[in-house]
């Protein structure tokens, strides 16, 4: 048998073709006429896919170094600030506040499990500078209450930054962004736009760029006030990877095309996907008789499935690729080998679901020993598409 190998891990994720060959032709300077027309129509369409009217700049970074401009530019050291923290990518904003000398308070949720909005009220102070927190962390695949929390902040003084690593959750997750108050939204390439790594970006609120005339913190490359300056005339401060540009173009056209040329229509049609094609794969693996892993407020990004006592989520991994070609991804930090996750955001469909749950479906009876019906995984998935289907005909039908 032969095996075509296909990518299951929540990023970098599958890659658009259509962005691909975008990429493949982008053979031109970033200092020219064309490349920032290239750029000027980016950001345009990068304003609606976050669904914002604030600006929204383009780092050459992961999204790591958006997360770290979202400290540098906004506080000066000693500033206290508030970090909600339930996993890998909450534990990096601490790593991050810390090292630019943050006093960090911290309000802690169990990996797989999110916040309790009455001890995230308890915490919050009026010195606190910024909020920062996850929208869904990867790790756990736990989805949090951004739009609860941005209300706490505007009942505690209003004057509290939020930012918010949307990271996994542009693309997958419903943000009112400017009306929640979110002041700054970060985003990565490898995720929902479906291009590879290389290229970050994030909408910046006016109190946010307000806030960065009297912070204090040092920077530099990711200065983001440099950034604004040149990216509203199509320029960069420094070197933007042009291939990946022409491709996060050529990816956001296709999110279009999928709502009828309409952007906004795209994205919405695009977390629709993530939201039904989550809901299956959850409902499968459950019929296997797998336990979800964050089942109390699951991700549209992916899913955490945890292996039975005594078995390391590794051999699952190992198993997917081999029989398969299936490449998923084992837990993070204290979740290592406990739990592997699969994601569904971007350029997955309901077929690449039903590919998953019929391999799984072989992996938990062969390699986990698991009382198996071949085709209970698969049909546990189409009875949720088929309701997500019926209930979608009538809006379908009014546009």
């Amino acid at each position: 048998m032969i095996r075509k190998t296909r990518l299951y891990t929540p990023g970098p994720t599958p890659l658009l073709p259509a962005a691909q060959f975008a990429m493949a032709a982008a053979d031109m300077h970033h200092r020219t006429p064309e490349f920032r027309a290239l750029l000027l129509k980016v950001l345009a369409q990068l304003k609606v896919f976050v669904g914002t009217r604030n600006e929204v700049l383009l780092l050459a970074s992961s999204g790591t170094g958006a997360m770290e401009s979202a400290v540098t530019n906004l506080t000066s050291p000693g500033d206290p600030v508030l970090i909600l923290s339930a996993g890998k990518f909450g534990e990096r904003w601490e790593g991050i506040a810390k090292t630019y000398g943050c006093e960090a308070d911290v309000v802690r949720a169990p990996y797989g499990e999110t916040f309790d909005l009455d001890e995230v009220r308890a915490a919050i102070r009026p010195g606190h500078k910024v909020l920062y927190m996850q929208a869904t962390d990867t790790s756990t695949t736990a989805r949090h209450n951004v739009e609860g929390v941005a209300k706490l902040l505007k009942e505690a003084s209003g004057e509290t930054l939020l930012v918010v690593d949307g990271i996994t959750g542009l693309g997958t997750t419903l943000f009112d962004v400017d009306g929640w108050g979110i002041d700054v939204l970060i985003g990565g390439s490898q995720k929902a736009v479906m291009i590879p790594p290389g290229l970050a970006y994030l909408s910046v609120s006016d109190r946010a760029w307000a806030a960065m005339e009297t912070a204090k913190t040092p920077r530099f490359y990711f200065d983001l006030r440099k950034e604004r300056k040149n990216q509203v005339k199509g320029e960069s401060a420094y070197t933007l990877p042009v291939a990946l540009v022409a491709g996060l173009g050529g990816a956001l056209d296709y999110i279009a095309s999928q709502g009828g040329g309409d952007l906004e229509k795209g994205r919405m049609a695009l977390i629709d996907n993530a939201e039904v094609n989550a809901a299956a794969t959850r409902a499968g693996l459950a019929a296997l008789g797998f336990t979800l892993f964050a089942a109390k407020s699951p991700a549209a990004a992916a899913t955490a499935v945890s292996v039975p006592e005594g078995m390391n989520s590794g051999e699952v991994i190992k198993a997917l690729k081999a029989r398969f070609g299936i490449v998923a991804a084992n837990g993070q930090g204290e979740m290592m080998g406990k739990i592997f996750r699969v994601a569904h955001l971007g350029f997955f469909d309901y077929l690449d679901t039903v590919a998953l749950l019929g391999a799984m479906e072989h992996i938990a009876k062969d390699t986990l020993g698991m009382p198996v019906r071949y085709g209970e995984a698969v049909a546990a998935a189409q009875q949720v598409y088929a309701e997500a289907m019926n209930a979608a005909q009538p809006a379908l039908a009014a546009r």
